[in-house]
Order: C-alpha cells, then sequence, then structure tokens
C-alpha cells in the first residue's frame, strides 16, 4: 500500500482483496435478507460520506493513501460495492430480469452521460455533488447493471463491441495512469484552463486507448495464449 505514488492502481486491488478475504470467510454465507439490510446500510453510510464531505471533495473518490478518511472510505466503498454485487446476483439468478432491446446501447448511453456531468456545487456546496455520487453509485449504476445482465446481443457489431470493450478493459485500467498524470501536471505546471486544453484531454484519451490496445494484441493476449498452451492441458 505504501508504493501507491509509483503504482496508482494498486490502491483498488489493495481492497479488492480484502474485500475476497471477506466473501470467503463471512459475506457468501449470509442470507439473502440479511444481505440486502446489509447493503442498505453500507449505501447510507456511503452516502453520508459523500454528504458529509468527509474525502474533501464533495465526493466518494477516496482509498488510494492512508491520510485522513481515505482507509475507512476506501473500505466503505468496496464494501458496498461487494455487498451490492453479490444482492443483484442472486436476485438475478432468480430470475427477476428486465427485458429491454438495445440494453447494451442503452446502458452505454447512460454511463456516458452520468459520467460526463462535471462537479457539481463548487467548494462553497460540496453536499451538493455528495449527493450526485450517491445516486449514481447506490441507485444508477446497479441498475445499469442489472439491465446490462439481463440484455442479449442481437447483432453481430453489439456482439464484437462488447467483446473488444470487456478485452481492453483491463490494459486501460493499467496504462491509462502515468500519461493521465503528466497530463495533470502539465496543467497544474502552466495553470492552464480547460478551454485551452479540451483538445489535448481528447488526444490523451485516443492515445490511452490506442497504447492499451497495442498491449492488448501484441503482449498480453500472445502471452495468455502461450501460457495457455505450455501448462493448461486440454
Amino acid at each position: 500500500l505504501f508504493d501507491l505514488p509509483v503504482n496508482g492502481p494498486m490502491w483498488s486491488l489493495f481492497f479488492e482483496y480484502i474485500g475476497n478475504i471477506l466473501y470467503a470467510l463471512f459475506i457468501r454465507r449470509v442470507p439473502t435478507k440479511a444481505l440486502a439490510i446489509l447493503t442498505t446500510i453500507l449505501g447510507v453510510l456511503l452516502g453520508c460520506f459523500a454528504i458529509g464531505n468527509f474525502s474533501g471533495s464533495g465526493s466518494i473518490g477516496v482509498g488510494w493513501s492512508m491520510i485522513d478518511y481515505n482507509l475507512p472510505g476506501g473500505l466503505l466503498r468496496m464494501m458496498f460495492s461487494y455487498s451490492a454485487g453479490m444482492l443483484l446476483a442472486r436476485l438475478f439468478a432468480e430470475n427477476r430480469k428486465i427485458k429491454l432491446r438495445g440494453a447494451f446501447w442503452i446502458c452505454a448511453a447512460a454511463i456516458v452521460a452520468a459520467v460526463s456531468v462535471p462537479h457539481i456545487g463548487g467548494e462553497s456546496a460540496p453536499w451538493m455533488n455528495g449527493i450526485y455520487d450517491t445516486l449514481c453509485v447506490v441507485a444508477l449504476f446497479p441498475l445499469i447493471v442489472w439491465i446490462a445482465a439481463s440484455g442479449t446481443t442481437t447483432n453481430g457489431f453489439s456482439a464484437k463491441m462488447c467483446r473488444w470493450l470487456g478485452d481492453i478493459s483491463y490494459p486501460l485500467y493499467v496504462v491509462q495512469y502515468p500519461f493521465m498524470y503528466l497530463f495533470y501536471a502539465w496543467l497544474w505546471k502552466d495553470g492552464i484552463a480547460w478551454e485551452d486544453s479540451w483538445h489535448i484531454a481528447v488526444g490523451v484519451y485516443i492515445w490511452n486507448i490506442v497504447v492499451a490496445y497495442a498491449c492488448l494484441r501484441f503482449y498480453d493476449a500472445p502471452l495468455r495464449r502461450y501460457l495457455a498452451r505450455k501448462w493448461i492441458r486440454k
């Protein structure tokens, strides 16, 4: 955990390890009704954390350091996500599905719209952004997961797009960190405003996707195939 400045994505893996241990020892044994109660309590606590501005930014963007409320905030984020995910899986297994055509594109548009909303309230009213973050994490995102899991791809393009997004998600998560902070450093050092840098931001966005795909195409996928041929018996 202490080398987070060098390896930023490690912070989420740290909490995922804790979540896996809790799942193996306790959470998977909790009855569905008790799990629903636990998820509700954790959602309320997460909302209080965001709206009460314990993060200092009116959000739930915490967990990557040991400063202030980062550690308890990160644990709260992880515990709600694990509990909510398990609850959705159990309810979904009971065939409580939402039948909706074009679920992939509807969910994709909903995610883009949700993450495109700028910080609300500013420094004078951070609780407003806390409310928005809470509504997204506690209500909107679980609903998107439910709808997406209920949908089926009806054409080849949608199927290929889903597969490609799934394949590129991990390498993109890994490679975007250094380029993101290089972009931030450039903004902070020279005091550049958004209206003067949005085109660079778009370029960084596209560059990350290109680099992630190159890592997937020429490193990750070939290495996985090699290891599978060498170590996995048919």
